[in-house]
């Protein structure tokens, strides 16, 4: 989706313009962005869908692409507490160049607002502010949180602690897809 929403394409536009107001883009673009890019020769062997499906409706479109597809999934649900999770999202910063990712709190470039890499400016996405943040998380709450339910019924939820660094996290998660 941030690709798509980095093109200038009307639906790039659209897309970009729903992620700005902390909003989520409608289940038909998904499922139609979705099918394409898991139609892709690099995702025979899988792949991470971050962030999707966000909703019971989206998780049931999921099931019939992943059918369609001949592909199974899994899902992990990476648990971090919500002072946590504001932090990561306030605190993130973007290399306006290479796309290089810091937080202010976790992992500060070496001089601030520069990117260690290649030393141009970090930039704050639009939909980092405190406003948006407390609309994602209570759409979250509303909308997300019954997946847990729904994947644990069906075996396929894996719950982990999500806080640490990224490789702290890649460490917990890589033992599922290994047994």
């Amino acid at each position: 989706m941030r690709e798509l929403a980095q093109s200038s394409t009307p639906l790039g536009v659209h897309v970009r313009e729903v992620q700005a107001a902390g909003q989520l883009v409608s289940d038909d673009i998904l499922a139609e962005v979705v099918k394409s890019r898991l139609s892709h020769g690099d995702c025979e062997r899988g792949c991470i869908l971050d962030g999707f499906p966000r909703t019971l409706p989206q998780a049931w479109l999921l099931e019939s692409i992943a059918e369609s597809l001949g592909h199974q999934i899994t899902v992990i649900n990476m648990d971090a507490p919500r002072d946590v999770l504001i932090k990561r999202l306030s605190g993130r910063r973007t290399c306006s160049a290479c796309g290089a990712i810091y937080n202010v709190y976790f992992k500060p470039s070496k001089k601030e607002g520069v990117c260690d890499l290649d030393g141009q400016p970090l930039i704050t996405r639009s939909d980092d502010n405190e406003e948006a943040i407390a609309r994602r998380l209570a759409l979250y709450d509303e909308k997300t949180r019954p997946l847990v339910d729904y994947y644990t019924q069906s075996g396929r939820l894996h719950s982990v602690d999500g806080t640490g660094t990224p490789e702290d996290v890649f460490r917990r998660i890589i033992p599922i897809f290994e047994s």
